[in-house]
């Protein structure tokens, strides 16, 4: 049974920083990442992470700002995100595959998710 556990989130302002962590029990996945949903809006990949770490792939909106990192040893991805804006207040998701891509189609496994707010 794989499970992920997220932690992280929170209430910042606009500028502020705050960093995501996912926690993975069961075996290691090839992909790491983090999608996010706001209300009213549909699922997105903020970003991704490959096997060695090396391979990521950004949202567009957070290239620059935001960076993905995993641990193998502890089985964690982490999400550090910087110069936070208003307009990425979401739900954030941890997910895992064993393939990788851009849609939450090709991710077999999801945390509960943490709520990220950014006042303006």
């Amino acid at each position: 049974q794989v499970q992920l556990v997220e932690s992280g989130g929170g209430l910042v302002q606009a500028g502020d920083s705050l960093r995501l962590s996912c926690a993975a029990s069961g075996r290691i996945f090839s992909t790491m990442a983090w999608f996010r949903q706001a209300p009213g809006k549909e699922s997105e990949l903020v970003a991704a992470v490959g096997w060695h770490g090396v391979n990521t792939d950004y949202a567009d909106s957070v290239k620059g700002r935001f960076t993905i990192s995993r641990d193998n040893a502890k089985n964690t991805v982490l999400l550090q995100m910087n110069n936070l804006k208003p307009e990425d207040t979401a739900v954030y998701y941890c997910a895992v595959s064993r393939g990788g891509g851009r849609r939450s189609e090709e991710y077999s496994y999801w945390g509960s998710g943490t709520q990220v707010t950014v006042s303006s």
